[in-house]
C-alpha cells in the first residue's frame, strides 16, 4: 500500500471537520511538498500528448509550464519539481477532485455542469463539436446518421451531446464509447462506426496525422461551442488567482500569439504536420477580454 502524504492526511482530517465548505489550499500543498502535479493527455494533439520521443508536449502544456513559473515566483521557490500524471477523459475530474493532480493540461471543455465539480482557468481555446467521417460515406448532417453506428470518447461532452441529439431528433443511432480519441478515430477507420463526434480542432489534428487525410471530411454542422479551460480544484481562490494571472499575462503581453503559432501554424511532432488553423474570432475575443465563463453564449 502506498504511503499517503502528510499534506493529504491533513486535508482529509481538516475537511472531515469542516464539512462540504472545506477549501483546498493547493499553494500550501505545493510549498510543503516542493512538487506540482500536472495531468496530461496521451493523444490530444496539439494540446497535450506524447511526441515521437515519448515526451509530453503541446499547446496546453506550454501554457501550464508558464503557470508553474508564476507559482514558483508567487511562492518564492528556487526549485519546484514537476510531476506528470497521465489522465483520460473519464479519469481527469476524479483525479483532480481527489488531489492526485493540481492542474489538468489538456483539451477539457469548461461548462456549467463540470463547474459543480471543478474550477476552470481562463479559457485557452474555443472549438466546436462536429463529426468526422469518410468522404465516400457521404454523411453531411446529423440527419444522415439516422440508424447508423457512431462513436465518441468516453467522459466527454461530445458523447453526451450525441446522446441528447439522438433522443431529440429520434435518430436511432447506435452510439458506442471509446477510451480515447485515437481509439475513437480507429473505430471509424476500421468500419466499426461511420462517424466520430469530437471537438473540431482535435478532428483536424487526427485527420492531418492519418494515413490518408484526403479520404476524410469534417461536418460543417456544429452541435455546440466548446471553450477549453485548464482545470483545478474547486474553492481555492488563492490558487486560481495565480493561475489566471499567469494566463492573463500571456494574453496581455502578446506572448500567447507565439505559443499559438508554434502549435497551430507551424509543423508539430510527431509527423511535422502543420495544422494551419488560424486563431478564430471567438478566441481572439477571449484574448482581448479574458474570461473563464462556462456559458457557450459568451463565446458567440
Amino acid at each position: 500500500m502506498k504511503r499517503i502524504s502528510r499534506w493529504f492526511i491533513v486535508l482529509l482530517v481538516g475537511c472531515a471537520i469542516a464539512g462540504p465548505a472545506c477549501a483546498q489550499d493547493t499553494l500550501k500543498k505545493i510549498r510543503d511538498t516542493g512538487t506540482i502535479t500536472l495531468g496530461h493527455r496521451d493523444s490530444s494533439i496539439p494540446f497535450s500528448y506524447y511526441d515521437d520521443k515519448q515526451q509530453v508536449v503541446g499547446y496546453a502544456m506550454d501554457i501550464c509550464y508558464k503557470i508553474v513559473d508564476a507559482i514558483k515566483a508567487e511562492l518564492k521557490m528556487a526549485k519546484l519539481d514537476i510531476k506528470l500524471n497521465p489522465v483520460t477523459s473519464a479519469t481527469r475530474i476524479p483525479l483532480m477532485a481527489n488531489g492526485t493532480i493540481d492542474l489538468e493540461c489538456g483539451s477539457t471543455t469548461n461548462n456549467l455542469e463540470r463547474q459543480k465539480q471543478v474550477w476552470f482557468a481562463t479559457t485557452h481555446f474555443v472549438t466546436a463539436n462536429r463529426f468526422v467521417s469518410k468522404k465516400d460515406a457521404n454523411l453531411k448532417t446529423v440527419n444522415d446518421l439516422k440508424g447508423k453506428t457512431v462513436v465518441s470518447t468516453s467522459g466527454t461532452t461530445n458523447i453526451k451531446q450525441a446522446n441528447e441529439i439522438n433522443v431529440e431528433k429520434k435518430l436511432g443511432m447506435n452510439i458506442i464509447a471509446a477510451k480515447d480519441h485515437a481509439e475513437s478515430f480507429l473505430t471509424v477507420e476500421t468500419g466499426r462506426a461511420v462517424a466520430f463526434f469530437m471537438d473540431d480542432i482535435l478532428l483536424y489534428s487526427l485527420v492531418a496525422n492519418s494515413r490518408n487525410p484526403s479520404e476524410w471530411v469534417i461536418s460543417s454542422d456544429a452541435l455546440s461551442v466548446e471553450p477549453y479551460g485548464i482545470m483545478m480544484r474547486k474553492d481555492d481562490a488563492a490558487f486560481k488567482k495565480v493561475v489566471n494571472g499567469a494566463i492573463n499575462n500571456l494574453y496581455k503581453s502578446g506572448e500567447i500569439n507565439k505559443i499559438y503559432s508554434k502549435w497551430f501554424l507551424a509543423p508539430v511532432p510527431p509527423k511535422g504536420i502543420n495544422l494551419n488553423v488560424p486563431m478564430g474570432a471567438s478566441f481572439k475575443k477571449v484574448v482581448a477580454n479574458p474570461t473563464d465563463s462556462g456559458h457557450p453564449k459568451d463565446y458567440q
